[in-house]
């Protein structure tokens, strides 16, 4: 497979490599991140979404790109709203596995000698790793209601405000016309596991700010220097799990249905116009708003017990800075060749990233906040869309660092207790409920997140706004 280098950081694979590909391959990289990304299947799965009906531009990914299921993770494509086509591979098993970050009031050092009961408290509080669990109990009309509602079920139900709506992406509700394609399994596993965790690279990180790049957009939007901070990734758990293999599953044979020849069977999909392809379109939708209210009931438990400790420190301030999904298909407008097209643009793995001009609310002057979180133990930073994302990647950026090494070959590499007391020499606080599962998050087996973040940045995707580092990891 020949790769041209267009500039420093763009790349690029012909659509004359595979005579199937519909548009050019291209992905966004540092020099230094080509062999590794030769390692693995990740550039064929990209040219192998070039071949998908409907695809316009490029098939595209960010920095942090690694071989995923039929698309790769890191990945974005557009595909005409009319004559694309919609794919359960190109969202990923966890539907809106997103980001999180709410901002509170206290110092770092104000918390040093208390770190410790925090960190057990919510350890023992939140429901963590595989399997059932929940922080609150509902039946399945209340539940068909929340992954209909949103944020708007939570606000409704004393579990959020009007006021961290407008800091959710899309205020935390897509649009559900109704759950036809949503199974009953899915639906029995959702509401086991509302407000919870989950295992894998889900983590829930209290950190702090270590640095603010401008200091007076910085101040305005609520940040400064040692701020205590709190991390909630995590997703749509079983219910979009659920969803996702069903459609998966049931795609084969619609892909068939409609002529649709498909290079690997992760790419099945279907129109996004048929009966099919809307049916997926708003289950997945469901299972985004199960996402966002999943992280918020989450924060909500978590504030609940940092005010516990108010008297330690001072009277707390817990305030929603961004919620974004990282794992969805959006029906959006874009310019093509010069007009105006509804597209649906898939990220996996990718965070929307649109510039000022395309936000409105708070940040409607300055971008959307993309939240980009290191590996566990390094480094995380809170970045703004900025004017080339729309030209470059559909408004897209990384979501995060972006394995170098599969789950088993970093479990085979890496000793978990090694690595745990390595990080609690550098002062960070790990809890978790299995030991050996530290192995597949280690720094070691992800990319370097500093250089993830300069090729967004150097190619004005996005700017910087702050640098924030870990002071304690919970993980499932």
């Amino acid at each position: 497979m020949k790769i041209n280098q267009i500039n420093d950081f763009i790349y690029e694979i012909s659509s004359e490599e595979n005579k199937n590909m519909l548009v050019p391959a291209r992905f966004y990289a540092h020099p230094s991140q080509i062999e590794t990304l030769k390692k693995d299947d990740s550039l064929k799965q990209l040219t192998n979404v070039a071949t998908l009906p409907g695809i316009v531009g490029y098939s595209l990914a960010m920095p942090d790109i690694h071989q995923g299921y039929g698309f790769p993770i890191g990945g974005v494509a557009a595909f005409d709203a009319d004559e694309g086509i919609i794919s359960p591979g190109g969202v990923g098993y966890d539907i809106n596995c997103g980001i999180r970050l709410n901002l509170t009031n206290w110092n770092k050092v104000e918390i040093q000698k208390i770190l410790g009961s925090i960190v057990n408290d919510i350890y023992n509080s939140i429901p963590l790793g595989a399997g059932k669990g929940s922080l609150i109990k509902i039946n399945k009309n209340e539940f068909e209601k929340l992954v209909t509602e949103g944020i708007d079920w939570a606000i409704k139900n004393g579990f959020a405000t009007e006021k961290e709506k407008e800091h959710i992406e899309d205020k935390g509700k897509l649009i559900v016309k109704d759950l036809n394609g949503v199974s009953d399994k899915a639906i029995e596993r959702g509401i086991s596991e509302i407000g919870s965790l989950g295992s894998g690279n889900h983590f829930i990180e209290i950190g702090y700010v270590s640095e603010i790049f401008d200091k007076e957009l910085g101040s305005n939007l609520g940040l400064f220097k040692n701020q205590v901070v709190v991390w909630i990734h995590t997703g749509s758990r079983g219910y979009g799990h659920q969803i996702c293999s069903d459609f998966a599953k049931e795609y084969q044979t619609v892909s068939k249905k409609y002529g649709i020849q498909l290079v690997d069977r992760g790419l099945a999909c279907a129109p996004f116009k048929s009966k099919e392809g809307q049916e997926y379109y708003y289950s997945m939708n469901s299972a985004a708003n199960f996402a966002f209210v999943n992280r918020q009931l989450i924060a909500h438990k978590i504030m609940e017990i940092l005010e516990n400790y108010s008297k330690k420190v001072k009277p707390l301030k817990f305030e929603l800075f961004y919620d974004l999904a990282h794992n969805i298909a959006k029906l959006e407008t874009h310019i093509v060749k010069g007009k105006k097209k509804q597209l649906v643009v898939h990220r996996k793995g990718a965070t929307r990233s649109f510039p000022a001009k395309y936000i409105k609310g708070e940040f409607a002057n300055i971008g959307q906040p993309v939240l980009v979180p290191g590996s566990m133990g390094t480094s995380s930073y809170i970045l703004l869309g900025s004017e080339n994302s729309l030209e470059l990647s559909f408004g897209s950026s990384c979501h995060g660092a972006g394995r170098v090494k599969s789950r088993s070959q970093a479990k085979s590499e890496i000793d978990p207790r090694k690595l745990k007391e390595s990080l609690e020499r550098e002062g960070i606080i790990i809890k978790t409920s299995s030991l050996s599962s530290l192995s597949e998050e280690a720094p070691d087996a992800y990319k370097d997140v500093e250089t993830v973040v300069e090729v967004v940045n150097n190619l004005r995707i996005t700017k910087p706004l702050a640098k924030l580092k870990p002071l304690a990891v919970i993980k499932g």
